[in-house]
């Protein structure tokens, strides 16, 4: 499959990793052609990545990752183009963080809106499926590092989407345990996680850990 990714940092960089390793053809946007860390996660991923601007990605995914942070995510994907976004597939992983007065940090929307709803309103030909963001990246890709059970969350208007979205978390990057949290509205909830997710990653001295829901 062709994949297209938002994003350069770890995030970008893990998933796109991962998904070469399965044989994927993936290629990495930024907001220039030549962006230097695209390019070396290029070098270091091998003959099925490659990287464009944000358009180029967009244009060649037939599923696409935003894995931009939440505060530049619209405009990262307004420079991608609706055009090449439409009747696509995005799986929105951002986080709507604001460092800008330290730690810990706060969020540039919530409580009555979320990221993954702006993206949905801004795009509406778009299916956005919120996932992947309440977690560190390495063990998005690799749940089993964790013992035991744990859950990953996902959420979005479109059901059809939300299944697609499901397998892929299932068969390409072994997810067992996935709670799907209704509409995109609830992409407030997961992303205010990130708040406690935060504190939990300082009393705790480390990212490795995720949520899980006993009934």
């Amino acid at each position: 499959m062709k994949i297209g990714i938002f994003g350069s940092g770890v995030v970008g960089n893990t998933l796109g990793t991962k998904f070469t390793e399965l044989g994927h053809e993936v290629k990495m946007g930024s907001r220039t052609a030549s962006n230097d860390k695209a390019a070396a996660w290029v070098g270091s991923a091998g003959s099925k990545a490659s990287q464009g601007t944000f358009a180029d990605a967009a244009a060649f995914g037939e599923i696409l990752f935003n894995c931009t942070s939440g505060a530049v995510s619209l405009p990262a994907l307004e420079a991608a183009g609706a055009k090449n976004l439409a009747g696509k597939i995005l799986v929105d992983v951002s986080n709507p963080l604001d460092f800008s007065k330290g730690m810990p940090p706060s969020l540039t929307v919530c409580n009555t809106d979320s990221t993954g709803e702006q993206i949905q309103r801004a795009f509406p030909n778009v299916k956005v499926v919120k996932a992947l963001n309440t977690l560190t990246s390495a063990l998005m890709v690799n749940p089993g590092a964790l013992a035991g059970e744990h859950d990953l969350f996902i959420c979005g208007n479109d059901d059809g989407a939300k299944g697609r979205v499901t397998e892929i978390l299932r068969e390409w990057l072994g997810w067992k345990n996935i709670v799907d949290v209704g509409d995109i509205t609830a992409a407030r909830g997961t992303e205010g996680l990130m708040l406690l997710w935060i504190r939990l990653y300082g009393k705790l001295q480390t990212p490795h850990f995720n949520w899980h829901i006993t009934r």
